[in-house]
């Protein structure tokens, strides 16, 4: 079924019977056509249209036909909204009849936020094919792990093979080299078919600079603002109205043709729109249309360095009503607990008391003054819920933007990742995990790019090395050494040796617990007490539903404390203890079976992870 013409989004739409509609927007230009390469070469006008969009019907074009769009007569470029980019981004468009795809998921009704438990991968890295296809046998164990949502970092088509994707310069296009609009298609059917949903990173606050031709079509970008990462886009300005359509479009296309079950939304703080209604409010609001109208559940998680609550707020109150957010604080309080590092913005964090309010606000600065900032940082997240908030003790950036990849295994003893898994999986929040985290993967996970031209790739070494002058980083891999992405493949056979069997053990438990402890699933900061012990180093979360009460203690000690601790009256049966011997523990000090009068004296292990469930 196909939309009426005029509806149509930006591109080439198949209709069926050799039909296919291009439509353009390019109104810097005063004459565009569609030179198709094949099987029948020809050159097609396009009529001018409102507001500067081109548009046509042409007969004889069959899916994989290649074109370019040809401007003015003498410049041939891309598709800006192109499906398929078989040769790269300098090469032709191709003709992509997305709706031949036969889905079997026609009952899927995407999930419920509450059971979201995210693992984010890279589709270049998680396998050795760096395919689509290639992931699909490991749906099933990932399933059992206990995820319910994979998370795949940016799949717009971005220069070479090698890249994170946040150099993409073709939002509509899926990436090559990872298989293309069909496997995307299959990857995201096969997941469905196991109950994951797939949540799909995309990025909307700029364009990789090789192979963005865009700037000849219109003016998607401004100088008003700028970017770490180059110009910005042109949300507020002239011509801003075709702009936020284009990448509307672009949220609803991926809802609509791929069948994704929520977007991630790269570095929002990046957006930059001083206009009445924020971008991010109106992209909110169609996709939550468009989901209603699929009849299915979709969401809209940011990324934003901004502790701006407002962005999840609901619009009634004045927010942007989007889902969820990644939370920074959470990860920054964790890790600088664990490592001792203090660099970076790592200099906010360190004490206990920082983690103690992550548990219970998500932001650890919430109007406070920042020292890494040198300036007052955030504000109040009394009006959102816990379900709002991604939390992670690793994820793409935390580990990727280390000068050496190095992820938390490399930084931190067993006990501590032991402690990491505890402290996100049985939060309040929305846990997420990145690929290989679950059983200890020590291969690093680097910056790789394969940029051709020569001078933007000494460009992209020379910025790296000034964005962790910070850091104090000195060695730092080369982005465009093929090695540099080899080594941040995946070894998957650790999972089933030594310590990395019983890590995944932990994990799977720990999932296992956060599903069916009814305390654990009740995602309401009034259904929760936080106490914190900065003399001891042990925070203590109190969790409840109705009768069913649940402890998680977490001590960052490396020696034994002694405490007396407030827990409600009754016998409290240990449920998990990592110093158990059964997860290469030291061995246990605390009995399976506590009676507290109101109060009980507890002797814990070092670096000790316990969880109580008062019997009923």
């Amino acid at each position: 079924m196909h939309q009426h013409i005029t509806s149509l989004p930006p591109g080439a739409t198949c209709l069926g019977k050799s039909r296919c509609h291009f439509k353009v927007w390019a109104p810097r230009v005063k004459n565009l056509a569609v030179h198709i390469l094949g099987p029948r070469e020809r050159v097609i006008p396009l009529t001018e249209e409102k507001r500067g969009y081109f548009g046509g019907t042409v007969e004889g074009v069959e899916p994989g036909s290649l074109y370019y769009y040809l401007l003015d007569g003498e410049k041939e470029r891309p598709d800006p909204a192109s499906r398929h980019q078989p040769e790269g981004v300098h090469g032709p468009s191709e003709v992509v009849d997305l709706y031949s795809f036969n889905w079997n998921d026609h009952c899927w009704p995407g999930p419920n936020r509450e059971s979201l438990v995210f693992y984010e991968l890279h589709p270049g890295t998680f396998t050795r094919e760096g395919t689509f296809e290639a992931i699909i046998p490991y749906l099933e164990e990932l399933k059992e792990l206990g995820i319910t949502a994979i998370q795949l970092m940016p799949v717009a088509q971005f220069p070479g093979s090698r890249n994170w994707g946040y150099d993409g310069v073709y939002p509509y296009a899926v990436q090559n080299s990872y298989g293309g609009p069909g496997g995307l298609q299959r990857l995201v059917d096969a997941c469905h078919q196991k109950g994951m949903a797939v949540f799909l990173d995309v990025v909307y606050n700029h364009l990789g600079p090789e192979g963005n031709y865009l700037g000849d079509y219109a003016p998607y970008f401004t100088e008003r603002y700028r970017t770490p990462w180059g110009p910005a886009i042109n949300f507020d300005g002239p011509g801003s109205d075709e702009v936020r359509r284009y990448f509307i479009e672009n949220a609803l296309y991926w809802i609509r043709d791929y069948h994704i079950d929520g977007l991630r939304l790269d570095a929002v703080h990046a957006i930059l729109d001083m206009s009445a209604t924020h971008f991010l409010e109106e992209l909110a609001e169609e996709v939550h249309r468009e989901a209603g109208r699929l009849g299915r559940r979709v969401y809209v998680v940011a990324e934003s360095d901004l502790n701006d609550a407002r962005i999840i707020r609901p619009r009634a109150i004045g927010g942007y009503g989007l889902d969820a957010q990644w939370c920074d604080d959470f990860h920054h309080a964790l890790h600088a607990l664990l490592t001792g590092e203090r660099l970076g913005y790592y200099r906010d964090f360190g004490e206990l008391d920082h983690l103690a309010k992550a548990f219970r606000q998500g932001y650890v600065y919430t109007g406070q003054y920042s020292e890494y900032r040198q300036r007052r940082h955030g504000n109040t997240t009394d009006l959102c819920r816990p379900c709002q908030f991604v939390v992670f003790s690793q994820n793409h950036d935390q580990v990727g933007n280390r000068a050496g990849g190095e992820r938390l295994s490399n930084l931190a003893t067993f006990e501590d990742l032991k402690l990491a898994a505890a402290a996100v999986i049985l939060s309040p929040y929305l846990p997420l995990l990145f690929m290989g985290e679950e059983y200890g993967e020590t291969a690093p996970f680097l910056y790789f790019t394969s940029h051709t031209d020569p001078a933007l790739a000494e460009a992209v070494r020379k910025g790296r090395r000034e964005e962790f002058s910070a850091f104090a980083w000195q060695e730092i891999a080369d982005p465009q050494d093929e090695q540099t992405f080899l080594r941040s493949r995946l070894n998957r056979a650790l999972r089933h040796q030594g310590h990395h069997r019983v890590l995944y053990e932990f994990y799977r438990e720990l999932l296992r617990l956060r599903r069916q402890v009814r305390a654990l699933g009740n995602l309401e900061r009034r259904n929760m007490e936080v106490h914190s012990y900065p003399g001891e180093q042990v925070l203590v979360v109190q969790r409840w539903e109705r009768e069913s009460r649940a402890s998680l203690i977490l001590s960052f000690k490396d020696i034994p404390v002694h405490l007396n601790l407030p827990l409600a009256q009754g016998h409290w049966q240990k449920i998990l203890d990592a110093a158990e011997e059964r997860w290469l523990g030291s061995g246990s000090t605390v009995p399976p079976v506590l009676f507290s009068p109101g109060r009980v004296e507890l002797t814990l292990p070092p670096k000790a992870c316990l969880l109580l469930e008062l019997e009923r």
